[in-house]
């Protein structure tokens, strides 16, 4: 490894990393206030090590030596903006793959196939996937509806939209190029229907499904002001744990104001109890956690 700046010690002519020293007390509520101003994501105390070790990695490859300069750096630092997006998608982007969570994909597929088929003839579904990372969970939101077109005989009227507060992970996503491991558990036939081979051992989606998703970059903290209205299908897993519990109410509560009426709302298991969403109703299910916007006079 090459030396880089103050982040690193020679011992023996050998170059090792220099241990940045633990993070005080009043460091890390800096820290914290920080991301919840700026995104609404709440660090708890237990998750410190966390913090420190993703800002030491960040650190250490712009040659940063301390927390507060750091931190003055994203402030108030020139670059401040751009440094301030390749930290959140650092501190955001988790782990995820194709078809993550099968039983709600599953209560998606049955939503869709339950529903008139005049309504479907009459107007393409809007599915939306908030907090969408690296694309698998729209692309896999367009591959059900396009298994639940066919199954039904209709024209695959259908158009995905995935929203994201990382830029990074956005272009990812549009590049719809992934790592094979990332469709372990998927089943072959999909898998032969929906990917093909690309460049540096990595697969593609279809075009056919590149086509019906979209992307955008979008803060949960601004969803009042949000383009999607009138969504039949709204997936939000994973994603309110980072939230203190009032603000995941008023998260929820814009969500359900984008739905159109008899849409579906899904979020991840835990992420939200002991509340009801006002004008919804709750899907029963033992192994997802879901709503359905209660039908108006028109409908």
């Amino acid at each position: 490894m090459a030396p880089m700046h103050n982040n690193l010690s020679s011992a023996d002519g050998i170059w090792t990393l220099r241990r940045l020293p633990d993070m005080d007390e009043a460091q890390f509520s800096q820290w914290q206030t920080l991301l919840e101003h700026r995104t609404g994501i709440t660090l708890s105390a237990e998750r410190r090590s966390f913090l420190e070790t993703n800002l030491g990695i960040r650190m250490r490859e712009i040659g940063c030596a301390s927390y507060q300069d750091y931190y003055e750096k994203i402030v108030t630092g020139p670059d401040a903006i751009r440094e301030w997006s390749t930290l959140v998608d650092r501190l955001t982007v988790q782990e995820t793959r194709f078809f993550r969570d099968p039983d709600a994909f599953q209560l998606v597929s049955d939503y869709v196939l339950t529903r008139p088929r005049e309504q479907l003839k009459k107007r393409p579904l809007e599915a939306w996937s908030v907090g969408c990372s690296t694309g698998e969970e729209p692309y896999t939101l367009a591959m059900v509806l396009n298994e639940c077109m066919g199954k039904l005989a209709l024209q695959p009227l259908f158009g995905v939209t995935g929203s994201d507060i990382s830029a990074p992970v956005i272009e990812k996503a549009r590049n719809g190029q992934f790592n094979p491991r990332k469709l372990l558990g998927m089943d072959e036939d999909l898998k032969s229907r929906y990917f093909r081979p690309a460049e540096r051992n990595t697969v593609e989606i279809v075009n056919s499904i590149q086509d019906r998703v979209c992307f955008t970059r979008l803060n949960v903290l601004d969803l009042d002001k949000a383009p999607m209205h009138g969504m039949h299908i709204i997936f939000c897993q994973n994603l309110l744990i980072y939230f203190r519990r009032w603000r995941r109410r008023e998260i929820v509560k814009r969500l359900a104001e984008r739905l159109a009426p008899g849409g579906l709302l899904v979020l991840g298991q835990g992420e939200l109890t002991d509340w009801q969403p006002p004008g919804l109703q709750r899907v029963p299910s033992e192994h997802v956690l879901a709503w359905i916007k209660r039908q108006t006079d028109e409908e």
